[in-house]
């Protein structure tokens, strides 16, 4: 810009011999007198001092109004989401549905949506258009992620209805959760915790998941009705007897080998209990708690209704805390 601006300077400076007119104009051939030399210098000074602006703060590698990989994302958008996983390896999480449930859904990053089966959308009073969509007024995953308005495909999908007929994971599956939800979080996966992180990306929105077509079952979807009428013949009944983990209701952090409840979920069992934020657990049923693996290990087998004795620290005084757990969602 400098260099313009100087060249734009010196450009009234006629060739030796040359007369100039008295008034000439802004045209090919003509070059500017000292009027005009000084209207363009005033004129490109401002334009440089906009551009700089302006150009300071586009020239962030993040998009306007986007948080820096250095800012800390506040609370409200981080989530603890419990989850299991199934005997066929799959994530699992629970999920309520226009607030009913719990529902259990597997996570699956290659569907392109939601995808409910039509009996589980028929149980939560929802109805797909002639495309075999439909549009969730509240969708919600245990762990407090709740989120208004979910595209949801209603759809009866082979994969679940071959798992759910053999009993093949262990638990009867109600539901996949696809790119358009879990694309909207940067999600942590450490399976040596019993839960996943789910931090909110404010400032994405994922696109309307592409067309699928709905012309009539594919060859493939044909072998969900084919594996029940097989499982019949052959007398295989899934055993979907399992009991539900109790559900606690806090985040903990391991902070100076001390495992510290960092949040406690209102309404929650722990909040019942009297549990609070900063509470040290050093105990569970008098087995020791030094590291998070420790707990999950003591509430492993903690069913829905069991009582639990925690032994916390709390402003230096020891206490015993009987937590009742409940059912989560």
């Amino acid at each position: 810009m400098m260099k313009i601006l100087s060249f734009l300077w010196r450009a009234d400076r006629s060739p030796v011999g040359r007369p100039t007119s008295a008034a000439p104009a802004l045209g090919r051939g003509n070059r500017p007198n000292a009027a005009w030399r000084w209207i363009i210098l005033i004129a490109g000074l401002a334009l440089f001092a906009v551009g700089t602006t302006d150009h300071s703060s586009a020239m962030a590698d993040d998009p306007p109004g986007s948080k820096t990989a250095t800012q800390p994302a506040p609370d409200t958008l981080r989530y603890q989401v419990p989850y299991r996983l199934t005997d066929t390896q799959h994530v699992l999480v629970r999920v309520k549905i226009n607030r009913k449930g719990p529902f259990n859904f597997i996570l699956d990053t290659g569907a392109p949506a939601v995808f409910i089966p039509r009996k589980v959308a028929q149980k939560v009073g929802v109805t797909s258009d002639a495309q075999g969509w439909a549009v969730l007024d509240r969708f919600e995953i245990e762990g407090g992620v709740v989120l208004q308005k979910v595209k949801a495909r209603i759809e009866d999908l082979m994969q679940l209805d071959g798992m759910n007929t053999l009993g093949l994971a262990g638990v009867e599956l109600h539901g996949v959760i696809g790119y358009n939800v879990l694309a909207r979080f940067r999600i942590e996966y450490d399976f040596t915790a019993d839960k996943l992180g789910f931090q909110l990306l404010p400032d994405f929105e994922p696109p309307d998941p592409e067309r699928l077509r709905a012309e009539g079952p594919d060859d493939i979807q044909m072998f969900g009705p084919f594996i029940k009428m097989l499982a019949a013949l052959t007398g295989i009944k899934p055993n979907f007897a399992v009991a539900p983990r109790g559900f606690v209701g806090i985040e903990i952090t391991h902070d100076d080998g001390k495992v510290v409840i960092r949040r406690v979920y209102p309404d929650s069992p722990a909040a019942k209990a009297g549990l609070q934020a900063g509470d040290v657990i050093t105990a569970i049923r008098s087995v020791s708690i030094d590291e998070p693996k420790d707990l999950q290990r003591a509430l492993r087998r903690a069913g829905v209704g069991s009582r639990q004795v925690f032994t916390i620290q709390r402003q230096g005084q020891t206490r015993e805390i009987t937590v009742e757990l409940g059912k989560g969602l």
